[in-house]
């Protein structure tokens, strides 16, 4: 298989996967093992993760950014904890590592769209996510109760009022109590609840100006 033939088959995805282009291409492994190996020195196509590789941008038709790679470098996973935080405007760090949830084991990799960290969550806290539109294409995020409600869960130990303050949480104005709520309650863990009831306490501070973001 040739580069053009690479091209035609993939210019219209995000990326490709090494059994994808064996089953498509009837070249066998070795031989395309040795090519993608040689695009890739040559600049013609990123690696991903093993296995994993994307079209370079000159002959990509398809958007690539960071929020996206996460949602596919490790499937099932989305997009929430610090990064969700700081991209939904609650936390005022910028944070550049991309953070996401799992039901996995623990992973995390690296390649040319940044550095990737996926941390383990029980099946009964792997919710509260939906598409939303993300430089042109639908990422998997976590919404604002739920991005907090897992870096809470990811953090261990109580999370307090005060602890909430050094963290210069903001309680952003969209921000709906309720919501989180049902959230620790589903989640079946005594400790969110207990976070919970200490947001009520900092968000009426937060709001009254006692405490400055």
């Amino acid at each position: 298989m040739n580069f053009d033939g690479l091209v035609e088959l993939f210019r219209l995805q995000p990326w490709f996967d090494l059994s994808s282009v064996v089953t498509l291409s009837g070249s066998t492994r070795e031989s395309l093992l040795t090519n993608l190996y040689r695009w890739k020195k040559q600049g013609k196509i990123i690696e991903l993760r093993r296995g994993m590789y994307a079209l370079s941008d000159r002959y990509r038709l398809a958007t690539l950014h960071g929020p996206l790679v996460a949602n596919g470098l490790y499937v099932p996973s989305y997009l929430t904890g610090l990064w969700a935080l700081s991209w939904l405007g609650i936390i005022p760090e910028r944070v550049v590592t991309f953070t996401s949830v799992t039901t996995r084991v623990t992973r995390s990799f690296s390649n040319a769209f940044g550095n990737f960290e996926y941390r383990t969550v029980k099946t009964a806290l792997f919710f509260g996510q939906s598409a939303q539109r993300l430089q042109g294409v639908d990422v998997m995020l976590a919404g604002p109760e739920k991005a907090l409600l897992d870096f809470w869960y990811l953090e261990k130990g109580e999370w307090t009022s005060s602890r909430m303050e050094a963290m210069r949480f903001t309680v952003v104005e969209d921000f709906d109590i309720e919501t989180l709520e049902k959230h620790a309650v589903r989640s079946g863990e005594p400790r969110l609840s207990r976070a919970v009831s200490a947001w009520k306490s900092y968000s009426r501070a937060f709001r009254s100006g006692w405490v400055k973001p």
